[in-house]
């Protein structure tokens, strides 16, 4: 009877444990320069993040992805181009790909949303990152 009891309330315990989800990072964010905003969110199957609105422009125009590597893309505007890509959780994070346009290189990323609601990006060759942290436009 006694063992009936401890397994029950075993299990009624493993049941009841919510199960943890990696923290959504769906949004609209500023980045840490305060030079654009990225809206994060589903496309297809995965997360990406597209540039939607750049906060400093040059007085020549709007800028172009002019560091593309493809020579066929260095006229695409920077307003619309998707940044982040293939992100799909991973733990307690999230990992795809990020594009710098000022450099015109990708490099594999960690997003992972801070307890103070601040997104962490980062950019990784091998085990080097570059860390940012972005903030949610509340407006």
């Amino acid at each position: 009877m006694q063992k009936t009891l401890i397994l029950l309330a075993s299990a009624a315990a493993a049941t009841a444990t919510p199960i943890l989800a990696t923290t959504p990072i769906a949004g609209r964010w500023i980045t840490e320069e305060k030079t654009a905003i990225v809206t994060i969110g589903p496309c297809g199957a995965a997360i990406c993040g597209r540039l939607t609105t750049l906060l400093k422009q040059p007085p020549s125009g709007p800028p172009v992805d002019s560091n593309n590597p493809d020579p066929k893309l260095r006229q695409r505007p920077l307003e619309g181009l998707v940044i982040l890509s293939g992100f799909t959780e991973k733990g307690d994070d999230w990992r795809g790909k990020i594009y710098d346009p000022r450099s015109g290189k990708t490099y594999k990323s960690i997003l992972k949303r801070d307890a103070n609601g601040t997104l962490k990006v980062q950019g990784c060759i091998a085990f080097f990152c570059r860390t940012q942290r972005w903030s949610l436009v509340t407006r």
